[in-house]
């Protein structure tokens, strides 16, 4: 309904599939990014009480999304079987592009986590943060831009569609080299944040 309203090319794929492709990264990312933004809120009395690796709080969000992520993938399975569409050569690289949205969904979640921690208000924020990345990153594709480009998420969501449909859902290279230096750097940061954070945690919390 949506790539018909907004007369979105869909790459000679299935408006459907086209979509449900990007929906299939964008859910494991947003549910991590929710999940973790109140983790610890509601772990609190554990936390503060019990001592473990606080790591494992923001990364079994990262893990039981994960799991919703392959359930969800069934069901884009039983769509290529529906629209009879087989997918090219390029699906051997679609294991890539499954990490490369774990890592993303990883860094984001610690970053979500330590600020929640700090900010108990900012958990109020990830909601929003979520409906506007759905515009940004699945439902109005502005593919070749540049500056739209610059989200991480948008370069992972071209990849997958490159690799499950292929034909005119090609890669944009300043895309992928954008979603790759960004999920670095938000893994990196989240990991040295969270670390940072986490001294203070059973303190603030």
């Amino acid at each position: 309904m949506v790539g018909k309203f907004g007369k979105l090319p869909t790459g000679g794929a299935p408006g459907p599939l086209f979509f449900f492709c990007a929906l299939l990264p964008w859910q494991f990312f947003s549910t991590t990014l929710s999940e973790s933004s109140v983790s610890f809120v509601y772990n609190a009395n554990l936390v503060s009480k019990i001592y473990f690796p606080r790591l494992v709080v923001p990364a079994s969000c990262v893990i039981i999304s994960f799991v919703d992520f392959f359930v969800s993938a069934v069901f884009l399975v039983i769509l290529l079987f529906y629209y009879r569409f087989v997918p090219p050569a390029e699906i051997v690289f679609l294991p890539f592009f499954v990490l490369l949205i774990f890592a993303a969904s990883l860094g984001a979640g610690l970053w979500t986590a330590a600020l929640t921690v700090k900010f108990r208000d900012f958990r109020f924020v990830v909601p929003f943060i979520v409906q506007f990345g759905l515009f940004a990153s699945v439902l109005f594709p502005g593919k070749g831009h540049l500056l739209y480009s610059l989200n991480p998420i948008v370069g992972i969501i071209d990849g997958f569609r490159w690799c499950i449909l292929g034909g005119e859902n090609v890669i944009y290279w300043p895309a992928l080299v954008a979603s790759v230096v960004g999920v670095t750097f938000t893994v990196i940061t989240g990991l040295w944040y969270f670390r940072k954070t986490e001294r203070i945690l059973a303190d603030i919390i």
